[in-house]
């Protein structure tokens, strides 16, 4: 059932628990996603960056392919279709393309002009029945051509992104896509109390799931994150899986080179780490 994501975030939040954003990146992981979602009867968001939507010929395509599949499979559990760190003209053209959700990512601008453009597509999205995620601070590493510093947000410029009306709010605390280094100092609850207490109750988002402690990912949630995003994790189990079963030899045995055996043990990487990541975040059974 395609929803935007207010509503779930809303009720993650009251409610104490977060709601998975898995990214997807063709076919085989939307279905996984979808799926695991539909058993776990958990609320869920497919996240997809601009990258992604390029390799996958196109936002309206990306669109038509999720809506398609929502359908075919007869999933009942809302799903979220969001952009994932969207510039401006992309946050168009995935609301013209029948996306559910946007994000708007300005925190490479200065926080007039990422007001600016954030109260813009405020209305528009919301005109449109989207929910809108922003950005305040950076998340830090790189994902999908996107870079950022890891500078922790400014409560005062979170309250101000806030203040446009946006359903909820990422602001960098510290958080890393990509893998974490060892050196990596952690998250800081500190600056996210302060962003909680300064944005007065919204749903909050962390970035860069993959890889974070279990007990700072909880204490996390005690402070108002409802919405985790995990991308890397997902990467990696299915890359793992896959070369698993080439290594074994098992395409060359019964046409194993067909691309559904090929796919298959990196498709079921992805319903496992999906699974475990809902158990964790407590989403299971809130759908």
């Amino acid at each position: 059932m395609i929803v935007n994501a207010t509503e779930m975030l809303k009720k993650a939040l009251n409610e104490h628990y977060a709601v998975g954003q898995f990214n997807i990146n063709n076919l085989e992981w939307t279905k996984a996603v979808l799926q695991t979602a539909q058993e776990q009867n958990s609320p869920v968001i497919l996240g997809v960056s601009e990258g992604a939507g390029k390799y996958m010929a196109g936002v309206s395509t990306v669109a038509a392919m999720v809506r398609a599949m929502d359908k075919a499979l007869g999933i009942t559990v809302p799903v979220a279709l969001h952009l994932d760190h969207g510039s401006y003209q992309g946050c168009l053209d995935c609301i013209e393309a029948g996306f559910s959700s946007i994000m708007f990512d300005g925190s490479h601008f200065d926080i007039d002009e990422n007001v600016q453009k954030t109260k813009e597509l405020v209305k528009l999205a919301h005109d449109q029945g989207l929910s809108i995620e922003a950005e305040v601070g950076s998340i830090g590493g790189e994902e999908d051509g996107v870079v950022g510093t890891g500078e922790i947000a400014d409560p005062a410029e979170c309250k101000k992104i806030a203040d446009l009306g946006v359903d909820f709010l990422a602001a960098g605390i510290g958080n890393i896509h990509g893998v974490y280094p060892d050196n990596w100092k952690g998250l800081d609850f500190d600056a996210l109390e302060a962003i909680q207490k300064a944005t007065q109750g919204m749903p909050l988002v962390l970035h860069g799931g993959t890889g974070i402690p279990e007990d700072m990912i909880k204490k996390a949630i005690s402070l108002g994150v409802s919405k985790i995003n995990v991308n890397t994790e997902c990467q990696l189990t299915f890359a793992a899986a896959t070369r698993a079963y080439i290594e074994s030899g098992k395409d060359k045995q019964g046409k194993g080179f067909d691309p559904r055996k090929l796919l298959a043990p990196g498709f079921e990487a992805i319903k496992d780490t999906v699974k475990e990541k809902m158990i964790l975040f407590g989403s299971v059974g809130k759908a």
